[in-house]
């Protein structure tokens, strides 16, 4: 099966300097008004650039990040640069509450859009939601569980698996969540990772993976089967990662 590593950065460990950044990114992040998409962004970019150069074993030096990049197809789906060409690597990212993740793997392949990786905070989600997202079986496991905190991580659990099955697809939240249904297993196994899958109607399926920490639900899912992923070492993952919202004290970025 393909190995696949991860980690995890909090905003508050982005750098101050934008020398970390390319060009091409530094003018991307000059034009954006709101604070929390600027955060999200470098944050975001910052997660993604130490774990690629953790896994290609590349010094994390600010004039080496500023040459990796996570550019997009027109499809969206993701693929990495480097020194301008593209790598052997395929790249997930997601961000949520002040933390960002990537996902980097399988090294060796140009392929790219085959995993996908997604991060949730376990919050209410009203009934209305889980009727209007949710195919009849997930609704049902869900119901399955008492109203509160129980019911909210498996609702989160199952949105987060879907959006990191739908980045596989290359379609996003853009596509009826409805189209894809998760099914999971609660054993937990190597670092905590337990089981997931995801089915789509056109009979497409992808495995992967889901875990919590805190108040985090994490899930990754690919084309192939993967081993749980690897924590990249040095890196604490979400062990001590709270949510935060910084953002709302600042809505615009002083211009």
């Amino acid at each position: 099966m393909a190995v696949m590593q991860w980690l995890a950065h909090g905003e508050h460990e982005v750098p101050v300097d934008p020398d970390w950044l390319s060009r091409r990114e530094r003018e991307y992040a000059a034009g954006i008004r709101f604070r929390k998409r600027y955060d999200e962004f470098l944050t975001r970019r910052y997660a993604a650039k130490r774990a690629v150069a953790a896994v290609f074993d590349i010094a994390p030096t600010a004039e080496t990040m500023a040459t990796i990049e996570v550019r997009n197809r027109p499809s969206g789906a993701p693929f990495l640069v480097m020194d301008g060409q593209p790598a052997p690597a395929d790249v997930s990212i997601s961000d949520r509450a002040g933390w960002a993740v990537c996902l980097v793997g399988p090294v060796g392949s140009m392929r790219s859009g085959t995993l996908g990786i997604d991060l949730e905070i376990v919050e209410s989600r009203s009934e209305r939601f889980i009727d209007d997202f949710l195919t009849p079986a997930e609704v049902e496991r869900v119901r399955a569980h008492r109203v509160g905190e129980e019911r909210d991580a498996a609702a989160n659990l199952v949105w987060s698996a879907k959006e990191a099955a739908l980045k596989v697809r290359q379609v996003g939240l853009r596509h009826d969540t409805r189209t894809v249904e998760v099914e999971w297993s609660t054993d937990a196994g190597v670092d905590g990772w337990c089981r997931l899958r995801v089915s789509a109607t056109d009979g497409e399926r992808y495995r992967g993976w889901w875990r919590r920490d805190r108040q985090f639900v994490l899930t990754v899912a690919a084309v192939d089967d993967i081993e749980p992923p690897a924590l990249l070492g040095g890196n604490q993952g979400l062990q001590s990662a709270r949510p935060t919202h910084s953002w709302l004290g600042q809505p615009e970025r002083p211009r």
